[in-house]
């Protein structure tokens, strides 16, 4: 039986994750806390991995119900925490001095820092596929490259690629069941520099981008509707999510299950 096996919040764009045991839908189809902060510079360019391989260097934990963030900057002895609400300049001054230049912490508590606002939902992959995927790479395991691919839901009891089935013609909706939450698979998410780096250290895995696309071509199901891979580095679904869905929560262990609505 396929099933919700894992909830991943990434609290500030770009930063580690957060495992949680259940998340509530965002009237904008949103996960709750997902990118709700995101590092911008002074001309308001977001600062993540695309742009700032340094960002790898910094490790965090959340907590998001006493909404604070434990940060560890390089070569310094201890973690430093700060609440997300009350001390954001304190983050962002500790922050600009890491990264050598002014930034600041700007939030969206309604629909967070999606990289597709028009597909501003969780995104999907199933645990199969990561580990599918990290067989391409000697010496990456499935639990980095989970932090590679740095997707929100999980699902198990599926084989690889299971999640492709997410995704159709433009008028033929394929939607995703979690539980009582329905929701809509859009197009396989493109991928970014983001996942051919280390997540600790930002090193680049050689050829990762060459590698990843000659076995996602080789791998892809004979069933999946290939209009949507204008070419092959896409990996997990974006997904959006109805106003009737607002306020629902998804948890782990839901049973998931993929159906067409007659229309």
């Amino acid at each position: 039986m396929s099933y919700l096996a894992k909830i991943l919040l990434y609290p500030i764009k770009s930063l580690d994750c957060v495992e949680v045991e259940q998340a509530r839908i965002l009237a904008s189809g949103a996960l709750e806390s997902d990118r709700e902060f995101a590092i911008v510079d002074e001309r308001g360019r977001l600062v993540n991995g695309k742009r700032n391989g340094k960002i790898h260097l910094l490790r965090s934990q959340f907590d998001i119900f006493q909404r604070t963030i434990s940060l560890q900057i390089p070569n310094h002895e201890s973690p430093q925490v700060f609440h997300l609400d009350e001390e954001q300049q304190a983050l962002a001054a500790t922050l600009s001095n890491f990264f050598g230049f002014t930034v600041k912490l700007k939030q969206n508590s309604l629909m967070g820092f999606p990289d597709d606002p028009n597909s501003p939902g969780p995104t999907v992959i199933s645990t199969a596929t990561l580990t599918e995927v990290a067989s391409w790479f000697p010496g990456v395991s499935v639990a980095q490259m989970r932090r590679r691919i740095r997707a929100n839901i999980e699902v198990g009891g599926v084989p690889a690629f299971w999640e492709d089935q997410l995704f159709s013609q433009p008028d033929n909706h394929v939607f995703l069941r979690v539980g009582d939450i329905h929701l809509l698979g859009v197009n396989p998410c493109q991928r970014c520099v983001v996942p051919t780096r280390n997540p600790d250290s930002g090193e680049a895995y050689p050829n990762f981008q060459k590698i990843f696309v000659q076995q996602r071509q080789a791998t892809l199901p004979g069933w999946v509707d290939s209009s949507h891979f204008n070419h092959f580095y896409r990996l997990s679904v974006n997904t959006r999510l109805m106003a009737s869905e607002t306020r629902k929560i998804l948890q782990i262990g839901n049973k998931i299950d993929i159906f067409q609505p007659c229309l």
